[in-house]
């Protein structure tokens, strides 16, 4: 599969695709004799993999100490665990800490100002 078909599949650019391979979060691509970037099934799984952890917020810098350990076999296994779960404790973290702003009286207040709106005619006026 081309680096073209991976960014369509995907939906990144191939200018991430090339990043993500540069800094080592995918490995490195097999060329064809052409030059051009020639993804296998393993290297799609790294891909599909990247992005779903990105998507999920997860910092780059974990997910390369997540690679360096993954290369490092089987004995990693539960340090690759306890990162995973330090990242997951970390997003949910930041997932409460956005509702409790969303919560907020003060913000909601905040943006229907911005607006122009009070809060008795943001009830009642109908968007469509």
């Amino acid at each position: 599969m081309t680096i073209k078909e991976v960014s369509e599949r995907f939906g990144v650019s191939t200018d991430t695709l090339r990043y993500y391979e540069r800094i080592g979060l995918i490995p490195q691509i097999a060329r064809t004799a052409g030059g051009i970037r020639d993804y296998t099934e393993s290297d799609i799984s790294w891909v599909e993999h990247t992005i779903c952890m990105r998507n999920a917020g997860v910092p780059i810098e974990a997910l390369i100490e997540y690679i360096r350990l993954f290369q490092m076999g089987d004995a990693t296994f539960e340090a690759r665990c306890q990162l995973l779960k330090e990242q997951y404790e970390q997003l949910d973290e930041q997932k409460k800490q956005i509702e409790n702003t969303v919560k907020s009286k003060f913000v909601c207040k905040f943006i229907f100002q911005l607006c122009g709106f009070t809060y008795a005619t943001f009830i009642f006026k109908r968007f469509d």
